[in-house]
């Protein structure tokens, strides 16, 4: 077998141990190859989780439309306490006479 002459008496031990440490290599090998892709395989599931609850967050803010928005911490919040509103309610342009007035003094 490869050209080892297993009858012969004086490379016998040798010829075994040889053979015995190549089966030990092949099943390290064999071992090492199983924890590459069993790692492999978990980023790939983490990674494929991370996606869907990104699709889920994303449709959970698109179902709120523009009156929500996302503040780091808190998540998504809305301004007037979580009622979304019909229509936006429309701002005066100028300022009104009592926001051009000097404060009043508040001392006795």
């Amino acid at each position: 077998m490869f050209g080892v002459n297993w009858s012969d008496p004086q490379t016998l031990w040798l010829n075994i141990i040889n053979l015995s440490l190549g089966l030990v290599t092949l099943v390290c090998v064999a071992a090492i190859g199983y924890g590459v892709f069993q790692d492999v395989r978990a980023r790939a599931r983490k990674r494929a989780i991370a996606r869907a609850m990104d699709r889920k967050a994303d449709a959970l803010g698109n179902s709120f439309g523009d009156h929500a928005f996302d503040m780091p911490g808190l998540g998504f919040t809305m301004a007037d306490g979580g009622e979304p509103l019909k229509e936006p309610a429309q701002s005066p342009r100028t300022p009104s006479k009592a926001s051009t007035k000097t404060p009043r003094k508040t001392g006795k």
